[in-house]
């Protein structure tokens, strides 16, 4: 006779992840010391990140001892192949894509990676790009009629993105990309971020996890090697970002050269509204539409709860 008892066996295996909790994460690795302390972290913190020296310490470490692992499988790999192939050419870097929403950490985690992956032995040069480098300028974007939709997939030179990527995972000594201004919220004209033959590359933004385009070919994703989504509830996101808005209008955006200078002057109220209505019109979409639709693509996921932590991490299995 059929019963319902296999039913949460069954759901057990539905998913391609090992879900983990963060205590259980943070005895993996044990061993692996501490390279910073409280002012490093706070140097690194995004704005509205409340994250401190213990998520590090549970969160990250062990994460970057697995990073390690998969550096280190990936050369022996390599070598094998050249082995194989009689070739004794040079080893190609390691790249690690980091997605996620506006105002979810991301950048944080970035940043984190980078400075903790640079203390490691065998990884002492580690370069961090964001896709913002690879935006349209703001008046390209004004042509194609597309700077409502800032941040979308299209409003990327993906080509650009993948150029770049390919040339760096391919050992060219020296890879230049477009430099981007918060500030003015755009593309700067003669000035350039240099990365050269790195043995980690670091790319973080809202779409690196987005598949290829439906006329097939490559996209930046296919470069991982590996890949981490940092994830939360839709609505804790939503307040971060107010709680940014709130935080930036206050201080950055009382910069002559901001973009944003006309907000600097909102009543709270008004801030509120405007920052609510830029979330539903353009970061909401996004995140619903384009970016949330990868978070199962990734290798790893960074699940946030809402007071900003880690509190679960899921590996994929295979």
């Amino acid at each position: 006779m059929l019963t319902t008892a296999r039913r949460p066996a069954t759901a057990k295996w539905s998913t391609p992840f090992d879900e983990i909790d963060r205590a259980d994460w943070a005895e993996l690795a044990p061993s692996t010391p501490l390279t910073i302390d409280e002012d490093d972290v706070a140097r690194l913190r995004s704005l509205g990140d409340p994250i401190d020296i213990d998520e590090v310490r549970e969160v990250y470490l062990p994460l970057t001892r697995l990073l390690n692992i998969h550096v280190n499988n990936a050369r022996q790999l390599r070598r094998a192949q050249n082995s194989f192939l009689g070739d004794r050419g040079d080893g190609t870097p390691f790249v690690i894509g980091v997605a996620g929403s506006v105002a979810v950490g991301k950048s944080t985690v970035a940043r984190l990676l980078r400075e903790l992956l640079r203390r490691w032995e065998d990884t002492p040069r580690v370069e961090l790009i964001t896709t913002d480098g690879f935006l349209y300028p703001n008046a390209e974007l004004e042509r194609r009629g597309l700077m409502s939709r800032k941040g979308f997939p299209e409003s990327y030179d993906r080509r650009a993105l993948l150029r770049f990527v390919t040339q760096v995972k391919s050992g060219a000594p020296e890879v230049r990309a477009p430099f981007y201004s918060h500030v003015v919220y755009d593309i700067v004209r003669d000035a350039e971020i240099v990365v050269n033959a790195p043995d980690v590359l670091i790319v973080e933004g809202l779409n690196v996890l987005q598949p290829p385009s439906r006329g097939g070919g490559l996209a930046v994703s296919d470069m991982f090697d590996f890949s981490i989504f940092v994830d939360a509830r839709t609505s804790d996101i939503e307040k971060w970002y107010l709680d940014r808005f709130l935080q930036l209008q206050r201080g950055a955006f009382a910069n002559p050269s901001s973009y944003f200078r006309k907000y600097a002057d909102l009543s709270p109220t008004e801030a509120v509204a405007t920052a609510s209505d830029i979330w539903n019109s353009i970061n909401l979409p996004n995140l619903e539409q384009n970016v949330l639709p990868t978070r199962s693509r990734a290798k790893l996921i960074l699940r946030k709860s809402a007071n900003h932590a880690i509190s679960k991490v899921l590996l994929r299995k295979s």
